[in-house]
């Protein structure tokens, strides 16, 4: 059968679309068997010493040591995690740069701000959702008060100011759901991670600020802050006399900070499904649960990228109404 030129020139185009579709998945594959093959990066969008960093690098080596190749954490902290949750969804996707983001710049940035540097429903490629941790709120030890409505009754008659880890930060909003439940004025002096923040509170500088369990279990335990209250619904097992803010005088108050990691967007689905393996065998191997009831109060979540992508819905849904509830916005 005769075929006209462009006859001709549509199967070539054809032939040609197809072979190159067929080197793209064969090169695909070649990346996905061979990975890693080189060190792996995983940026933590907070300073070191917060909650995040912690579990980042109670879980990289046993990562580094299922993979065979290092898992170098490298901490881009700044505006409440959305710097380093930026750097992360802009690298190459080949699986050699993670992230480490979490409720602030996944949930939270979204209701807050009216442009992120990055999509937080697009731009992720999401490999397993890690832990979430409770906040507790704390004070200066030489502040008049002992308990939440003595804080809120101090705070009617007196000038507060409050630290965080960054405007967006759990840390930031957490405060401002306070503020909104009790109806209290306080004024937030925001930093580049809970560990400098905390600082500022054991030196008095800020009279308070709702603290990761990282940098304040010890200072707690020491005298030199003192927790007033947690914010989920359950007691901290790190600090059980210390009281939910649900029955400490702040009904309703329940919060929690999460942390995932993940990849950009188009990295190569045998990437996430190998590293969503071993994200979860390496947070439940008995040695890293040891290490982190050890060093912080988290409970481990470990979900499928499906399952997050029905849990990040859930919460960006949920921050968006408390952040127009509370007129919360950005500094």
């Amino acid at each position: 059968m005769h075929q006209t030129p462009g006859g001709v020139m549509l199967v070539l185009v054809r032939c040609v679309a197809v072979m190159a579709a067929i080197v793209f998945i064969q090169n695909v594959s070649a990346r996905a068997d061979d990975y890693p093959n080189r060190s792996v990066t995983l940026i933590v969008p907070w300073a070191p010493a917060g909650a995040v960093d912690t579990v980042a690098r109670i879980i990289a080596p046993k990562m580094s040591e299922r993979l065979g190749k290092a898992v170098v954490i490298e901490n881009r902290g700044g505006a409440g995690s959305t710097l380093g949750t930026a750097i992360s969804a802009k690298a190459a996707p080949d699986g050699y740069t993670l992230g480490m983001p979490g409720s602030g710049s996944m949930a939270v940035g979204a209701a807050m701000y009216k442009q992120l540097p990055y999509d937080p429903t697009k731009d992720f490629a999401p490999m397993a959702l890690i832990g979430r941790v409770p906040f507790v709120l704390v004070v200066h030890a030489a502040l008049p008060v002992k308990s939440v409505p003595e804080l809120i009754a101090y705070a009617k008659a007196n000038k507060i100011f409050y630290a965080s880890g960054g405007p967006g930060s759990p840390h930031h909003i957490y405060a401002e759901m306070f503020k909104g439940m009790t109806g209290i004025e306080m004024t937030h002096v925001p930093y580049k991670g809970s560990a400098e923040a905390i600082k500022d509170v054991v030196a008095g500088h800020v009279q308070m600020m709702f603290s990761d369990p990282v940098p304040s279990v010890p200072l707690i335990q020491s005298g030199a802050i003192r927790g007033l209250g947690v914010t989920t619904l359950v007691r901290w097992s790190t600090a059980p006399e210390i009281p939910p803010l649900n029955e400490a005088g702040v009904p309703g108050f329940d919060a929690a900070g999460w942390f995932m990691v993940s990849g950009p967007a188009g990295t190569p689905q045998p990437i996430v499904e190998r590293m969503h393996a071993e994200l979860v065998k390496a947070v439940n191997a008995p040695d890293v649960r040891q290490k982190f009831a050890e060093q912080i109060d988290m409970e481990i979540l470990g979900s499928t990228p499906a399952e997050f992508a029905a849990f990040q819905k859930a919460e960006q849904e949920r921050w968006f109404k408390v952040i127009q509830d509370n007129g919360i916005k950005a500094d």
